[in-house]
């Protein structure tokens, strides 16, 4: 079989020869062996072989709502989530979202976080691919939650008196592990954070406040600390 253009690229960039063998995966868990069996200038043949059910996945499905930031930041954002096992990233046309994004920009936009989402798994090895959803306002994302569950989580982070310390927060949900799988949506604001009315708009929808610290950290960082410590955790 012939390898998709981008796929034939990184081969390319690696060098690869023919009889090399490398992993191929199709984004719905587990993976291929395969061996190169012909290098063109612009094309790349492979033999795949068995599929292998190996999966690097959490135990736990995070779902990442984020306020879309400017330039390169969200790009940084989905590489991370990416690396770090998030399921699925929403991203947010907040008040406060510098980038506004509508028509043929917000199709182009997506096509490229889904790409970058893409060549993150091939980087870490990861073969379930994030999913990014079509940009939205928070108002919109809440009309199409369904109902939450007991082994179901929403957390919003905030600087707010009485946000939950996250800790304290991960060990409530481990209690609600035999419940069912453990599914976290996380809610991010964009630079200067979530306006007071979607904040409100959000702890109304049942996010809990959750707070990470003292310290202010960007609206890139914020999430990815998150992540980190869920990947741990797990």
């Amino acid at each position: 079989m012939s390898l998709p253009a981008g796929t034939a690229r990184h081969v390319q960039v690696l060098r690869l020869q023919p009889k090399d063998e490398i992993t191929l995966f199709n984004g719905h868990g587990g993976e291929f062996h395969a061996v190169i069996t012909h290098m063109g200038r612009s094309d790349v043949s492979v033999q795949v072989g068995d599929h292998k059910k190996i999966e690097r996945e959490l135990n736990i499905t995070v779902n990442l709502w984020s306020g879309i930031t400017a330039n390169e930041r969200m790009d940084w954002l989905l590489e991370k989530a990416t690396e770090l096992g998030a399921a699925t990233v929403l991203p947010l046309t907040a008040e406060r979202s510098v980038l506004k994004l509508k028509g043929e920009r917000a199709d182009k936009k997506l096509a490229h976080w889904q790409a970058i989402a893409v060549a993150s798994s091939e980087q870490c090895g990861r073969n379930q691919v994030l999913q990014v959803r079509s940009a939205s306002t928070l108002t919109q994302a809440i009309a199409q939650l369904p109902p939450q569950q007991v082994h179901q989580a929403r957390w919003i982070l905030s600087l707010s008196e009485g946000a939950h310390l996250l800790q304290d927060m991960m060990q409530a949900l481990k209690t609600r592990q035999t419940d069912g799988p453990l599914e976290v949506t996380l809610l991010s604001g964009p630079e200067g954070g979530l306006s007071p009315t979607e904040e409100s708009l959000a702890l109304v929808a049942g996010f809990l406040p959750v707070s990470l610290g003292s310290r202010v950290l960007r609206a890139e960082t914020a999430p990815v600390a998150v992540l980190s410590a869920l990947s741990c955790w797990n």
